[in-house]
């Protein structure tokens, strides 16, 4: 069972394959946090909580003359604001007489078979094949005014589960929520190490490590979207945790937009983690009889490192959270016309580039942006979302048919939030945008961003897009989104409703994404958000694949895709080989190297074929034969990171496993080139100890590979990388 129920003691235990969580209600009906982490008997857990009169730690008015009893002080599932526990807490509401001060009290409890679904928010889903369950708690403020219902989502053989919360209105006036986080865990020990991936724009996701000190640490964005500069994922683990080794917490929050992370570690050593909504943006009324839904957190946990947590996300990820048809199938090897020829450009020049694409073995042309409205720079457009034949010289469906007898795909890019005040849309409709009123509004890129917390608005881009889609053949599309979001107001919104903007332009969007992948289910949609603005999970449920980073140097990639290794699979990553001088950083790297890089995501280049030399033809046809190969074993096999790339290694590797350690691919890019340099060995990982696997000719034990390890080729170019297929002996 993965939900066991001690209804005598009151004690909830949720078990998957690996791992446990426990609650418990008390005497108060208050209900506790009793554990979390590897799976053993379910015991009582209880024992562990201690109780003392603490100074300056009051007691509810419930608990009578027990002054051992504080909320101060003990762990509890949700904890609220007002309740006399004075650390970071869950939730906070204000109340029709303006007050906020709330408890929360165990009411009931019920099992349903499978998992549940959020309206309007992505979650996991479990298949035919996964073991899953759900538990709702129910717990009633002490006025009796609201419920909070907590989701469980239990997926055995996942080893992951999620967390969801529910406020329900049943009294007869109006409260407004200000915060409602997904997920609260109170560990009784401090000692933790926190992992969060920070950055900016065109340097996402860097990997940093750093011990919670008492005290609040916290990662989030008021960006309107998840950001460049911290990801909704972070993993807690044990001081001594490495890649293969120690105890590891992983929390992921499936949203797209503001978010708050952070762990407290209090005055008596206990560590509380929180994750959910942002309270700064946020403040939702609900009138009698409403319901709030807060977005899914998803939580796994494990004693075998941290390589062994990430892929638990990888497999979840891409096995029950992506869906459509490029869940499974192969996607197609893609040009993308962006940096090759930016906004200058027309039909002819995009034919004569597929040409010489379709020549080489790429499948799919992808014109970027510039073919819509007025877009000859990137201060006007927006917002018209029709073809500008002039500028191409022919209408979509020739330029479309053209690519197609070439034998290739035909992709398209849009940025659907956003508009220029310089466009017919704004100049008919200027209160469809986010904007204060009596203020000017902040300009990002020169444009401003649409309230797609409106359905007429969205309705209206929706209707162009599909229109667009429906007048020529396309396979791919690509949604970008670049700026943050400010002035976050809705004319059509009421003053008491407008904290709730930001929240509704997220389900708006996710709203026109569900419509958008109903309607054209075969389409490949790639998210990005000026790259990795909003690589998250919730984006993952409607896009399968998310461009990793507008920069495209394969060295620093290296970085940005090391440090999403963490928490999203390959076959997410968007990645492409781009042209040299690199345009981000000036960098000259070796087209194998930049094609090492790219291979660890979902491939694909970013180059004027019309440039490539003849010697170079030969090795980027070799490089799509190589992936089309490695497919199957990039996207679904077992990732492995070898080094660090924090300690500022002379090279970097990673291996791509088959699960049943059969086959690996080992890719490696030098970073320093030493005259009379020493050799490199690196340990292989995720093989059978007692099989024999050939490299290169020569035969190894699989033990010798990954205890010994296996000496790398020298670097005699700066930059120079290796890929190296590794089988095991006699395989059929």
């Amino acid at each position: 069972m993965a939900i066991l129920i001690n209804e005598t003691k009151s004690i909830f235990t949720l078990q998957t394959d690996h791992s446990m969580y426990q609650m418990k209600v008390d005497q108060y009906g208050v209900l506790l946090h009793t554990y979390y982490g590897k799976k053993g008997d379910p015991f009582d857990y209880s024992y562990l909580i201690t109780y003392a009169d603490h100074g300056f730690s009051g007691n509810p008015y419930d608990a009578g003359e027990e002054r051992t009893y504080s909320l101060d002080a003990l762990p509890q599932e949700y904890p609220v604001y007002g309740s006399g526990d004075y650390r970071s807490t869950a939730l906070k509401v204000c109340y029709p007489d303006g007050t906020h001060a709330c408890e929360l009290r165990y009411v009931r409890h019920r099992l349903q078979k499978g998992k549940y679904a959020l309206p309007g928010l992505p979650t996991i889903y479990a298949t035919q094949e996964d073991l899953a369950d759900t538990l709702i708690i129910t717990l009633e403020d002490t006025r009796r005014l609201f419920y909070v219902h907590l989701y469980y989502g239990v997926l055995e053989n996942l080893n992951l589960i999620t967390r969801s919360v529910c406020v329900e209105n049943h009294g007869a006036e109006t409260l407004y929520l200000e915060q409602a986080a997904s997920v609260c865990v109170d560990l009784q020990h401090g000692g933790y190490h926190m992992h969060s991936f920070y950055g900016r724009h065109m340097k996402e996701r860097t990997h940093q490590r750093f011990p919670i000190h008492h005290g609040i640490q916290s990662i989030g964005s008021s960006r309107g979207m998840s950001s460049h500069q911290h990801n909704p994922f972070f993993l807690l683990t044990s001081p001594q945790a490495t890649e293969d080794n120690g105890e590891c917490y992983g929390f992921s929050f499936l949203y797209s937009g503001d978010f708050l992370a952070l762990g407290d570690k209090d005055q008596f050593d206990q560590t509380r983690i929180l994750l959910g909504l942002h309270p700064d943006n946020f403040c939702y009324r609900l009138d009698k009889g409403d319901s709030f839904y807060a977005p899914e957190a998803v939580m796994a946990y494990t004693d075998q490192g941290m390589n062994a947590l990430s892929q638990i996300y990888h497999r979840a990820y891409r096995r029950n959270l992506c869906r459509g048809r490029y869940k499974t199938a192969r996607r197609p090897i893609l040009l993308n016309s962006w940096e090759s020829v930016y906004l200058d450009f027309d039909g002819k020049k995009l034919i004569e580039m597929a040409k010489d694409a379709a020549r080489m073995g790429i499948e799919l042309f992808v014109m970027d942006d510039g073919w819509f409205g007025k877009r000859d720079l990137d201060v006007s457009g927006l917002g018209d979302w029709h073809v500008n034949e002039e500028k191409l010289g022919c209408g979509l469906q020739e330029l479309s048919d053209a690519i197609h007898a070439l034998g290739m795909q035909f992709g398209i890019w849009f940025e659907p939030e956003c508009i220029n005040e310089d466009s017919d849309l704004y100049r008919k409709h200027p209160d469809w945008v986010l904007k204060v009123p009596g203020k000017a509004p902040v300009r990002g890129r020169y444009q401003l961003v649409l309230d797609f917390s409106r359905e007429d608005v969205r309705e209206h881009i929706l209707n162009q897009i599909c229109h667009v889609l429906d007048s020529a053949k396309i396979e791919y599309l690509k949604w970008d989104f670049n700026r943050s979001i400010s002035d976050i107001y809705s004319a059509a919104l009421p003053p008491q409703r407008q904290g709730e903007v930001a929240h509704r332009y997220i389900l708006g969007l996710y709203d026109m994404l569900e419509k958008l992948t109903a309607r054209y289910p075969d389409l490949l949609l790639e998210g990005c958000s000026g790259g990795g603005g909003r690589f998250d999970a919730g984006m993952l449920y409607y896009t399968p694949q998310i461009w990793c980073s507008d920069n495209t140097d394969a060295i620093d990639r290296l970085s940005i895709q090391y440090g999403t290794s963490f928490g999203y699979p390959i076959s997410a990553v968007g990645s492409h080989v781009s042209h040299c001088p690199n345009d981000q950083t000036g960098r000259i790297t070796p087209l194998e190297t930049r094609a090492t890089v790219a291979m660890a995501g979902t491939f694909g280049y970013e180059l004027d074929t019309n440039e490539i030399t003849e010697e170079e033809i030969p090795f980027i046809q070799r490089q799509i034969l190589e992936f089309k190969k490695y497919y199957d074993l990039i996207q679904n096999g077992l990732y492995y990171r070898l080094t660090d790339l924090g300690e500022q290694p002379v090279f970097h590797g990673w291996e791509f496993v088959k699960e049943d350690g059969s086959e690996a691919l080992l890719c490696v890019v030098a970073l320093q080139i030493k005259a009379n340099a020493a050799r490199c060995c690196i340990r292989l990982k995720g093989l059978c100890a007692d099989k024999t696997y050939l490299v290169d000719g020569e035969e190894y034990p699989g033990s010798v590979l990954m205890n010994g390890g296996y000496l790398i080729p020298h670097a005699t170019t700066e930059y120079e990388s290796f890929r190296i297929h590794i089988i095991e002996k006699n395989r059929e």
